[in-house]
């Protein structure tokens, strides 16, 4: 039996490398499952497992060891069951553009809650900064004014000129990250950039909406030459919440737990209460009013029948 991390999920099948450096190509064992939620995928990348290696030079997975931690959204097909996307994680990458395309704020608190509900460190990092014209710019300076003071650090880089990717580097030397974002933002191209040799397939954006195009399909991480890995994730157009309480929601944005023991009622939603610290923050200029109607919106829609467009 040999202890391995697995790379790279494609259905049934996944790529694992075992001690030692070798790559095998896997199959699991039966049905295995964790007991944690009911999930379409029960392995994904960065899971530890054990492998049996076969004479053919493939192996059989045959346990899944305990995660440190793991991310996960809505499945697509099933909508009361989640798709784990990776696990095992050091830190979520969320990639953002202000431009071709827009990352929408709402996309950006639903990734973030879902980040801080499994305990994930994120850093926001805005691509394609050479495309802002000086109407983006200011776009760029109040998403930054929103995320930097409830603790988010943010860093500005472009793949195409290679602004900042050393610091990018140094953010994922040694560390298992996690890189997201919607369609378009570019991973795939920052990833080869810090890369050389990796040969991710990338796609123009759509002129017709400023949309991307997928190229990511599943789930893959990659050894990073200067130390660390990362995990590339199939552009996201929505981001589905699941497993969490609606009443313990605000503890999943800083900003309003932090303030939350001085509402007038200690089981106060911060929905329509008198006396509520956070309602009051937000009349006051303190929470941002795109992260309270964020709030709101996951709040009273767990079946996202209703997602306000932010900006």
């Amino acid at each position: 039996m040999e202890k391995g991390l697995v790379l790279k999920t494609t259905g049934s099948h996944y790529r694992v490398r075992i001690e030692g450096g070798a790559v095998l190509d896997c199959v699991a064992r039966g049905r295995l499952r964790l007991n944690e939620i009911k999930t379409t995928n029960p392995i994904t990348v960065g899971d530890l497992v054990t492998v049996e290696p076969r004479p053919d030079g493939t192996g059989l997975i045959t346990a899944i060891h305990e995660r440190k931690n793991y991310i996960i959204r809505k499945a697509t097909n099933l909508s009361r069951e989640a798709h784990i996307i990776a696990a095992n994680i050091d830190q979520a990458i969320l990639l953002v553009t202000i431009t071709q395309p827009e990352t929408q704020l709402a996309f950006i608190d639903r990734y973030l809650v879902t980040a801080e509900a499994y305990n994930i460190p994120t850093i926001i990092a805005f691509n394609k900064i050479d495309l802002l014209a000086e109407q983006h710019k200011a776009m760029l300076n109040s998403y930054i004014s929103i995320y930097e003071p409830i603790g988010y650090k943010c860093l500005l880089v472009s793949a195409k000129t290679g602004y900042n990717l050393d610091l990018f580097k140094e953010i994922l030397k040694d560390r298992v990250s996690l890189i997201s974002g919607n369609s378009g933002v570019g991973k795939s191209t920052l990833i080869n950039s810090i890369q050389p040799g990796l040969n991710l397939k990338t796609a123009e954006i759509s002129s017709a909406h400023l949309k991307g195009r997928h190229t990511t399909t599943f789930s893959e991480m990659f050894e990073l030459s200067f130390g660390g890995f990362i995990i590339d994730t199939p552009g996201i157009k929505s981001f589905g919440l699941v497993d969490i309480d609606k009443n313990e929601l605000y503890h999943f944005f800083p900003e309003m737990f932090k303030i939350s023991d001085k509402c007038k009622y200690y089981n106060c939603t911060h929905v329509h209460e008198p006396g509520c610290a956070v309602v009051e923050a937000v009349d006051r200029g303190e929470i941002a009013p795109s992260r309270y109607l964020s709030y709101l919106s996951i709040y009273d829609d767990e079946n996202e029948k209703y997602r306000p467009k932010l900006k």
